[in-house]
């Protein structure tokens, strides 16, 4: 990674940052975490990526536990997150595959928001986090718009990686409303989310 990129990924780690591990104060930082429901439908384009990839979709993490976050983890983190979001060019899957819903790493250097999170999961995998707690997270965004994002789980709350910012935000930052994403214990099903008002959110394909 260059010069440019570390100090751009210092940066997006803003306000987070800061609230994690500034101030030495007792519960500074305190970020929350998502309540995870019954388990659900998988989205039709990750059903379609397990069957291209049945390996990817049959991992039973060992290491089931909340990431223990650290400063040099978060900029890892904020790193990777700013790195894929400029390497990536946005493009969708009509204008790449003349299809809808096609889950694929962006190996042409394009693709859409499951394809960034798809790359960020398996770079920060790569750097040694389980993918009990990389998640990829269906939403929707405040115009009702669906969209897929990277939940990393912490012991320090649920953090978002989204290709359409480059920093990183606790959840309850983003503005979206969370419907689903794929379970800590097995890569290949997917669990209900509960919103913001406790009310358990039913399977959106």
């Amino acid at each position: 990674m260059g010069i440019g990129y570390r100090a751009a990924a210092l940066r997006a780690v803003g306000l987070v940052s800061l609230a994690l591990f500034g101030c030495g104060q007792a519960g500074a930082g305190d970020l929350s975490s998502m309540v995870a429901g019954r388990q659900t439908s998988q989205p039709i384009g990750h059903y379609e990526f397990c069957k291209a990839n049945p390996a990817e979709c049959a991992v039973r993490p060992r290491d089931r536990g909340p990431l223990r976050l650290t400063q040099a983890i978060m900029d890892r983190i904020a790193a990777v997150n700013v790195e894929i979001n400029r390497s990536v060019r946005p493009l969708n899957d009509i204008d790449i595959y003349g299809r809808d819903e096609v889950w694929a790493y962006p190996d042409i250097g394009a693709g859409d928001c499951e394809d960034y999170a798809l790359l960020k999961r398996r770079e920060l995998n790569r750097a040694g986090i389980s993918l009990s707690n990389l998640l990829i997270t269906v939403v929707r965004k405040p115009d009702g718009e669906g969209h897929a994002v990277l939940t990393v789980r912490t012991h320090r709350g649920d953090l978002i990686l989204d290709n359409l910012r480059d920093d990183v935000r606790g959840w309850r930052e983003t503005g979206y409303r969370f419907l689903k994403r794929q379970a800590s214990y097995h890569t290949g099903r997917w669990v209900s989310l509960h919103d913001e008002n406790e009310t358990l959110v039913g399977s959106v394909d």
